[in-house]
């Protein structure tokens, strides 16, 4: 199965057996003083900035939020999403809980791009969220991330998980939305806190790729929160995540890419190694 974005001049192919795509997480305010302060201000300087670094750093995919307190999305959110395609060729992932920010955003991106086809960041399998977010995903054509949690939160079991995910894609199809425009989070959780919490998001993954077939997604940096060395453990997770059916990870790509171009180099996705000696050579070249 096969989920394909569309950018300004890059088309992302998301599947099975194709080297992970990367979804840059850093254009987001959270724990971020320095952007939330700018786009308080209404300075997306910092937005254009963080494309550039992240795309150069190897991103495939861009995340785009701006919901910053005090910030007005339904104002600021189409700015960003209209910045970051002016910016660079990659697709963007447009991040909001705001319906009306959402609505706004996906205009401009028909407007600026109109053979594009981005990501929707993010649907749950509460009853408010799949109403509010997936008429938006069949009106415009595009593909969502669906987390696997519902009215009573996030499962604590891989089962129950699946069972959310199952909600999710019966619900989009409902919609005429193809299962191959679905991605799904299994959602990740600190091992500080529950030292299974890794364990059950990776069970989760494996149950969700073989019940459903989808594509997934997963905000992987979430397992080391509170911890020391968190590249190291973020780096190792992502390794197992992507051996389990994990194929577009939500990342800092400037910190965990050549962990991402490890796995998939041992998982026979990198022919001759090419990928992974660009990148060492490109490292090297600039002192990292």
């Amino acid at each position: 199965m096969e989920t394909i974005l569309k950018g300004m001049g890059k088309k992302v192919v998301i599947g099975d057996n194709r080297p992970t795509a990367i979804l840059g997480e850093r254009i987001n305010p959270t724990g971020k003083k320095k952007l939330a302060a700018a786009l308080v201000a209404g300075d997306l300087e910092v937005v254009r900035q963080e494309a550039l670094a992240q795309v150069d750093a190897g991103a495939d995919i861009l995340d785009v939020n701006v919901g910053a307190a005090g910030v007005n999305e339904v104002e600021l959110l189409p700015a960003a999403v209209r910045l970051v395609l002016e910016t660079v060729d990659v697709p963007v992932a447009i991040d909001t809980a705001d319906g009306k920010a959402m609505a706004a955003a996906l205009a401009v991106h028909k407007e600026v791009n109109p053979d594009g086809k981005p990501l929707i960041n993010s649907v749950n399998g509460e009853e408010e969220s799949m109403a509010r977010v997936l008429p938006l995903v069949a009106e415009y054509g595009t593909a969502v991330i669906g987390l696997c949690m519902d009215d009573d939160g996030i499962p604590e079991t891989p089962e129950r998980r699946l069972e959310v995910a199952k909600k999710i894609v019966a619900r989009a199809e409902e919609y005429g939305i193809p299962r191959e425009n679905i991605l799904i989070d299994c959602l990740a959780l600190t091992v500080g806190a529950d030292s299974n919490a890794g364990k059950t998001t990776l069970d989760a993954i494996k149950l969700v790729r073989e019940e459903l077939g989808v594509n997934l997604a997963l905000g992987a940096s979430n397992v080391s929160f509170g911890l020391p060395d968190r590249e190291i453990l973020n780096g190792v997770f992502l390794g197992m995540a992507i051996g389990r059916g994990l194929n577009c990870p939500i990342v800092d790509a400037a910190k965990v890419r050549k962990y991402i171009l490890a796995a998939d180099l041992a998982l026979g996705r990198d022919e001759y190694a090419m990928r992974y000696l660009k990148d060492y050579r490109k490292r090297q070249k600039e002192g990292k």
